[in-house]
Order: structure tokens, then sequence, then C-alpha cells
């Protein structure tokens, strides 16, 4: 229901603030410039996402499929299950689940989208199988969607990428403020829905795991910002990623071989499942981005900025994070749409400037939760997200003043 109010409120705000603009200033273009957008958003989410995801759903699909045969999801699944039995406690021991869970995760902290997607999904249908009422999100949905929407990556390869592009002096100034950004939007999610589905903090097992994943990442920092240099960070960056991408299926086919399965049948097979998938979504998808399409054009996002800008003017507040805060608006409704304000932000105010560093830093500390809602619960039918939404908003929100703070730290 909270994804039908939010749905229909894109579209009413739109409306109205098209009218007030035609009528008192005079914008006879703007209902155009709405019109447009719907027809484009909606080809672009047939043209430009689901068909090209299609491939990508059939490829990691049909490699997910190869891994769970040869019995490498199992594993997986004993390795995280007494954490995954604590976080997901409607998830069973050594579920196959925990082991996809961890697959996507893993996808996500190193940054590999292309993969993250498929292997998201197909671990929300294995969640889905669990799941008592086939329309409403369980908990366990929930959570591993709010951890989502945290957007917890370790490697911002295409942040520092775009940042080269436009010249900046140093692309990977932002490598730091946007792990500590999202890591704490990731650690707000966790607390917030733990204490939602009464789920004890500080159990032995959580408290080993998220420790021990938090000096991991503290030490991981500490080695590249003191004994690497800026190229061989970014070197490190892309060597890591894609070596494991390609590493995953040769390990997968390789415990096949080892049983003696027909591995392309057993490929083809997952094959068939992403395609049939991501045909599945399409409605979702052409949904959600015309809603976003039309509530960015009418200028509601401007006006939001301005609104805030007043405030701090008024507060006697620094003003200067005001500037990219577009990316920060546009992030929880769509990831190419908070991409495009942060090359926006980067072209007006210069990549090193303030605010070009923290439009970086912003797009790098969540993901997009409506984006997220709408492809994951669609995939597999749920209609009733329950307090998915405004959870998932919690830790982007977490993130984006993580974001403020450590951007005035490291460039105030």
């Amino acid at each position: 229901m909270a994804l039908n109010y939010i749905w229909i409120a894109f579209f009413l705000i739109a409306f109205f603030i098209a009218l007030i603009r035609l009528i008192f200033f005079g914008d006879t273009e703007i209902f155009m410039h709405l019109v447009s957008g719907m027809f484009s958003s909606s080809k672009a989410s047939v043209m430009d996402i689901a068909l090209p995801l299609a491939g990508n759903m059939a490829l990691w699909l049909g490699i997910m499929n190869i891994g769970e045969k040869a019995g490498a999801i199992n594993f997986l699944s004993r390795i995280v299950g007494p954490f995954f039995s604590r976080l997901f406690p409607g998830v069973p021991k050594n579920h196959p689940a925990s082991g996809q869970i961890l697959m996507n995760y893993s996808a996500c902290f190193l940054g590999l989208d292309n993969a993250a997607t498929p292997l998201g999904l197909k671990a929300m249908a294995s969640l889905q199988e669990l799941n008592p009422d086939k329309e409403t999100a369980s908990d366990a949905q929930i959570m591993y969607l709010v951890l989502l929407t945290s957007g917890l990556q370790l490697l911002p390869v295409t942040i520092i990428a775009q940042r080269a592009i436009l010249h900046a002096k140093d692309p990977t100034d932002i490598f730091i403020p946007c792990i500590i950004a999202t890591y704490v939007a990731a650690l707000a999610g966790i607390i917030a829905v733990s204490i939602k589905q009464r789920i004890n903090l500080f159990d032995r097992v959580i408290v080993s795991w998220l420790g021990g994943i938090t000096i991991f990442i503290i030490l991981l920092v500490w080695y590249f910002n003191n004994y690497l240099t800026k190229e061989q960070i970014s070197a490190v960056s892309k060597v890591a990623s894609n070596l494991m991408l390609f590493t995953i299926p040769i390990i997968f086919i390789s415990g096949a071989l080892y049983k003696k399965i027909n591995v392309f049948e057993v490929f083809i097979e997952g094959a068939k499942q992403g395609f049939e998938t991501s045909i599945k979504i399409i409605p979702y998808l052409v949904a959600m981005l015309v809603g976003i399409s039309v509530f960015r054009s009418c200028g509601a996002l401007d006006y939001m900025n301005d609104g805030v800008r007043w405030i701090c003017v008024h507060l006697n507040l620094d003003t200067r994070f005001v500037d990219a805060m577009p990316v920060a608006y546009m992030k929880p409704l769509s990831g190419s749409g908070s991409k495009a304000m942060m090359i926006n932000v980067m072209t007006t105010y210069k990549p090193d400037s303030f605010a070009g560093r923290l439009g970086c830093i912003f797009n790098g500390s969540a993901d997009t939760t409506f984006y997220i809602v709408a492809l994951y619960f669609g995939s597999v039918g749920i209609k009733r997200s329950r307090y998915a939404i405004p959870f998932g908003l919690f830790a982007d929100l977490a993130g984006i003043i993580t974001a403020i703070f450590v951007a005035y730290l490291f460039f105030g």
C-alpha cells in the first residue's frame, strides 16, 4: 500500500506543480515535458533496463543453477548459516537462500552491478518459497531488501571512473568517505529492522560477525590509504572486481565437473528462469520509472532544494552542501537519475569542489529504494511491502547525513 500511495503522489504532485507553473508563470511547455518524460522513461524501462537485464539474468541464473547443482550454494549456506539464522530467523539453517544472499551481497560489496541484480532476484525468489503469504513481504524479505537499499559497496569503481573522466585532480579521494557513508547506512538499516523484528543484536554470533566485518573494512581502508597510491587503488579495484566476477563461474563449473553433472544443460535450465523473470518485472519497471520521471520533470526536486537552502540561510548554517542535495533526493528514486545529477553537480561546480565531491559521496552512500522495492518485490508478486519502504528510506537518510558529515570532515 505504501508503494501505491507514493506512486499516486508522484502524479498528483507533478500535475499540481505543472498547473501552477502554467497558470501563474506562463510555462506553456511544462505539460509537454511531463508527457515527453512519460514516453521516454517507459521506453527506457524496457529497452535500456529490462532487455539488457534479460541477458544478465539468463547468464547469472544459469551460473547460479550450476552452483546449486554442484553444492557450492549449500556450502556457502553452511558458512554463513549461524549468522543468517539470527539475522533471518525465518530462513531455516543451511537453506540455499543463505548462500544466494551471501553471493548477492558479495557482488554488491565489490560493485559488480551486472551480477548483483540477477543474484539478488534469485535470492528473493528463494525467500518467497519460504513466505507463507505470497502477496505480503515476510520479515526475512524486508531485512534483505533494507540491506540492499543501503547500497553497501567497498569499491565505488563507477564513481571514481566518472571523476577521472571529468578530470578530477584525485579521482579516488572520495573512496574512504563513500565506504564510511554506505557502511553507516547498512548498519542503521540492520539495527532499525532488528529492533522492529525483535532480533537480539547483542547475540554473540551477530556481534562477532558485525564486529569482524567492521574491523575488516577499517583495516582495508587503512591499508589502501597508507600503502597504495591513487593509481594502485584504482587498479586493485578493477582487478579484484573482475577477478571475482570470473572466478565464481570457474569454481561452480569445476564443482559440477567433479560431480559429473551435464553443465551445459543445467546452465540452460537456469537461464530460462532468468529470461522469464526479466519479462515478468517489465510492468513494475515501467510503472515506477514513469512515476519518477513526472515527479522529476515538474521541478519538484528544485523546489525542495530551494526550501532546504532557505532554512539553512535563516539558521545561519553553511549552505555549500545544498548544491549537492539533488543527488541525495534522486538516489532513492533512480540510480541513473542520481548518476546524472552527480555528473551535473560536478560539471556545474567542478569535480574537486565541495559540492562535486559531496555529490559523489551521496551517490555512493545508498541505493535506489523505490526501484529496488518495485524490482525485487515485483519479481515475486509481492503486493504489500509492509514497512520495507520507510525502513529502506531510513537507511538512505542515515547514509545521506553521514555523507554530509564526512564531506565536511575530509574536505570541509
